[in-house]
């Protein structure tokens, strides 16, 4: 799921006065029909798009049901990367080659990043979701964890209704509302939705062709650069300076490579490229030179452990080997990392949410703290550091 960010929610009901996340839900729809209205929707379109939308407390719980993130690299890998969705890769890789060589020809995105994000989001088109798509989105744009991203998909939703593109009572998709084999939220369909089979429409959930051509204009449009690496599998040598790794430490591949970086297997990227050296598990575990293209798997999904998943299986998807799993140090339960966090954000650190889960954001304050206890600072959190604290 594309996670860009709008600017802070606030609905203007009518000319002046806020409507707020929360309250009341069928005055929350009501906000929102006015709103549409005054944003130009067609008044009829948008009572007919509005009559059947209701507030759906299984997406809330959805939402709030994520513990899977808080799962490890190894564990979240090796329970989404399967021999089957590796055999089915190269069985679809085959029968929509064509595509596929469109896609790299026209967009410069390599088969295995839509393949491996096609296998995850739906197991190559065949469990797409069925939570009604209309209802989803205002749920969520009515809850107040998430509102700033949600809103804006609503009128979204309400545009692709008026173009004959979904249906209110009958589209359904993922619980966060995105729609079609490659789950894209209806901002998305609208700006980068394509007619990959020539039939004159853009259907995302029946035809692999829309779908994977609209996935590849999505990825062009949020940055991806066109012949370059994303993530590749690296050795790291002894002695490194640890305090160099992590996402928010860049520098040049030849400068890697004057440590003594270098690839499992074949060659490193060009040598002017900036990449930065991933440690998902600390210095015992698998290591990873992440590229700029990297970054655009953050604005499909905003969790380390899937964008760092979804990458490397990418790359296996081309040829790459299985991942060297090492032998890191064992690593926090979710009870126990919401206890690090904690710990953190009483010292200072912004960790974004106290949920669990290790984003970059934890894993800079955990380097930070491994720093100053004279630990090693791999940004991996273990027991010793949790005591530490």
């Amino acid at each position: 799921m594309r996670a860009a960010l709008t600017a802070l929610f606030t609905l203007a009901a009518g000319t002046a006065a806020a409507q707020p996340c929360g309250g009341d839900f069928n005055a929350f729809v009501d906000a929102l029909k006015t709103e549409a209205v005054a944003r130009g929707h067609d008044a009829s379109a948008t009572e007919r798009f509005f009559a059947s939308v209701r507030q759906d407390p299984d997406v809330i719980a959805a939402d709030r049901r994520q513990g899977v993130f808080q799962r490890d690299f190894i564990d979240f890998s090796r329970r989404l990367i399967s021999q089957n969705r590796i055999d089915n890769g190269q069985i679809m890789s085959e029968r929509y080659d064509a595509t596929f060589d469109r896609i790299e020809a026209e967009y410069g995105v390599p088969r295995g990043v839509l393949l491996a994000f096609w296998a995850f989001e739906t197991d190559y088109g065949q469990v797409q979701g069925d939570f009604n798509t209309a209802n989803a989105l205002v749920t969520l744009a009515h809850d107040c964890r998430r509102p700033e991203l949600f809103l804006p998909q609503v009128y979204a939703a309400l545009e692709l209704y008026e173009r004959g593109d979904l249906d209110p009572a009958t589209t359904t998709g993922a619980w966060a509302g995105e729609i079609g084999q490659v789950q894209m939220l209806p901002e998305d369909i609208l700006t980068n939705g394509r007619d990959g089979d020539g039939d004159g429409r853009v259907d995302l959930k029946g035809s692999a062709e829309d779908a994977l051509m609209s996935g590849g204009a999505m990825l062009a449009d949020l940055g991806w650069r066109a012949g370059e690496p994303w993530l590749q599998e690296i050795v790291v040598p002894e002695g490194i300076d640890l305090t160099l790794t992590g996402l928010d430490h860049e520098m040049t591949v030849a400068e890697w490579e004057a440590l003594g970086v270098r690839a499992r297997e074949g060659q490193l990227g060009d040598g002017s490229l900036v990449a930065s050296v991933l440690l998902p598990m600390g210095e015992g575990g698998p290591a990873f030179l992440a590229y700029p293209n990297f970054d655009v798997y953050f604005e499909w999904n905003q969790s380390l452990v899937y964008v760092t998943t979804a990458a490397y299986f990418a790359t296996r998807l081309e040829g790459a080997p299985v991942y060297d799993a090492g032998n890191p140090r064992p690593g926090l339960s979710g009870e126990q990392m919401v206890e690090l966090q904690e710990k953190l954000v009483a010292r200072g650190h912004d960790v974004g949410d106290v949920d669990g889960i290790l984003g970059e954001k934890t894993r800079a304050a955990v380097q930070a703290e491994q720093i100053r206890l004279g630990m090693p600072p791999d940004a991996w959190p273990t027991a010793e550091l949790l005591a530490r604290l």
